[in-house]
């Protein structure tokens, strides 16, 4: 008897000795997961305290910024450091046209075609006062409307309230000089703080269908609801839309999407007196006569073929009798036996917004053989396809995803992100891709757009890997007639600074560029879609690179 007791406390001597060694045990990993979870949430208070004034996209749960983020980081504090803040307090201290002053410098008797002409200008604001920054957005063209004739000029900001405008004399002639005041330098930073205080300018509403029930709830590029959310990830870009969750019905009834604009601004009272009618795009060198351009029996420079890969100069070429010639390559004139010979056999895929369904619809009226075959879509916004079957040759245009911006509700049962419908394509040596976007998004903050052209550009590298010989292509954005209306979300500044970013990230790559911007301003088309005639010399550039 007396064995068994002394047996029951050796097993309860035993007992509490292995509870208090678990209860130890515990106690030291509790201390070790919250050092790592103190360690987490100092991180991520550093990284919000230093990150750039441009608001990043919400992500849970909490991690180390991706490659992609960093980099995304990195372009907006550079661009931040291009646009810094210009408060003022009255409109008097912001940049007047009237009181600006603009002279040519080394004014000649003569001009020779191919000269080049330098323009200095001098801000000074509403009161005389010379100014102490620059900053301002400028657009400079030369014309002469005689001969259907234009051309971008090239301005240089030293920071110091002068410019210099540079024209290069492409053509003979009576010859016409333009810098217009687009933006004084105090809306350019409004403009810029205003974008990048949020998403809301634009709302977009779902249509989820399950059976004959149908709900429409809103939509978000970022989290901002309380309530129950549908989360729709894309690809390796881990690009997120949020719907909100209707009742009784599955996140994957979503079937529709459209947007409406939001009577948002975040421009104060005085900044919105600087986008008044009589203050957007003022001439700066009203005063200035025409100058006459000779040929002075000067030789031209034998140029190489246009081609994929070369680098594309500001400007970059000119339009005469409406004909775009580029300044840095020899483009092939192509008729139409040539195009047909070079569409042989091509597989075509146009990725992006309406300024290149434009090509889709022009094609068929040049190229009489390419017919649209019905894909059975709905809406105007469906995917196209032009075939011409004996020749085997396929042209498709598919819309870029999310933020696409329509009062009209468009499917997005085959949506897809440009960088998941380039991983989609095997590509070869008959295969052409060409990517534009950047219209649509200028209403969000910029971190959007970055994050987008990175994700493409990833895309594109993959594509390489597998098939070097594609060739891809890319258009720039269109100037648009954003002068007058709706300043706040679509003004062409916004579309500049998506110009440059372009410009930045694609330019290491084997890439042919379309540099629709330079060719708009060119022919003076301020509209989001152009006439058919800049439209078809775009894609007699196109057609240049592929031929």
């Amino acid at each position: 008897m007396s064995s068994n007791m002394m047996l029951q406390k050796m097993l309860v001597l035993t007992s509490l000795l292995v509870v208090a060694w678990i209860i130890f045990t515990i106690s030291q990993n509790s201390t070790k997961l919250w050092s790592a979870l103190n360690i987490s949430i100092s991180f991520h208070h550093m990284n919000t305290s230093t990150k750039s004034s441009c608001p990043e996209t919400p992500t849970t749960p909490v991690k180390s910024p991706t490659e992609t983020e960093l980099r995304v980081r990195e372009i907006a504090k550079k661009l931040d450091q291009l646009i810094p803040p210009r408060p003022f307090t009255h409109v008097n201290t912001t940049t007047s046209t009237k009181h600006s002053t603009a002279t040519i410098l080394n004014p000649q008797d003569t001009y020779c075609r191919g000269d080049l002409l330098d323009v200095l200008l001098e801000a000074r604001d509403h009161l005389g006062h010379r100014k102490k920054y620059g900053g301002d957005f400028l657009r400079a063209r030369m014309s002469s409307p005689a001969l259907k004739a234009g051309a971008s000029g090239k301005v240089t900001d030293f920071n110091n309230s002068t410019y210099l405008v540079t024209f290069t004399l492409f053509w003979e002639g009576q010859v016409s000089l333009s810098v217009l005041l687009i933006h004084p330098s105090e809306g350019v930073s409004a403009l810029w703080r205003a974008r990048n205080q949020g998403y809301d300018r634009i709302t977009f509403l779902g249509k989820f269908i399950n059976g004959t029930s149908q709900v429409i709830t809103k939509c978000h590029l970022v989290p901002n609801s309380n309530s129950e959310l549908c989360e729709y990830l894309y690809g390796r870009g881990q690009e997120v839309f949020y719907c909100t969750k209707p009742q009784h019905m599955p996140c994957d009834a979503l079937t529709h999407v459209s947007t409406r604009n939001q009577k948002v601004s975040y421009l104060t009272v005085k900044e919105n007196i600087l986008f008044q009618k009589s203050k957007v795009g003022v001439e700066m060198m009203k005063d200035f006569k025409h100058i006459h351009v000779s040929q002075c029996n000067k030789s031209e420079n034998i140029k190489e073929k246009c081609q994929i890969g070369m680098e594309i100069p500001v400007p970059g070429g000119y339009t005469l009798q409406r004909k775009w010639i580029t300044t840095s390559c020899r483009q092939i004139q192509l008729d139409t036996n040539k195009i047909n010979g070079c569409l042989k056999g091509k597989l075509i895929y146009l990725l992006g917004d309406s300024t290149l369904r434009q090509w889709i619809e022009y094609l068929p009226k040049v190229m009489k053989t390419l017919k649209f075959f019905d894909l059975h879509g709905t809406g105007y916004f469906k995917k196209y396809l032009l075939m011409d079957a004996s020749r085997h040759t396929q042209i498709q245009w598919k819309k870029h995803s999310y933020p696409f911006l329509t009062v009209q509700f468009y499917s997005v049962i085959d949506d897809g992100y440009i960088a998941r419908e380039i991983d989609r394509i095997l590509g070869d040596r008959n295969t052409a891709i060409v990517i534009t976007f950047g219209q649509h998004f200028r209403p969000f903050p910029i971190n959007m757009f970055i994050r987008r052209a990175i994700n493409i550009r990833k895309a594109i590298e993959r594509l390489f890997l597998r098939s070097p010989d594609t060739k891809v292509i890319i258009k720039t954005e269109n100037v648009r007639e954003t002068l007058n209306t709706d300043i706040e979300r679509f003004t062409n500044f916004h579309g500049y600074i998506q110009y440059l970013i372009m410009k930045d990230i694609f330019k290491d790559l084997n890439v042919g560029v379309i540099d629709a911007w330079d060719m708009t301003i060119a022919y003076d088309a301020n509209m989001l879609h152009p006439p058919d005639y800049v439209v078809g010399n775009q894609i007699d550039m196109f057609l240049n690179y592929i031929c």
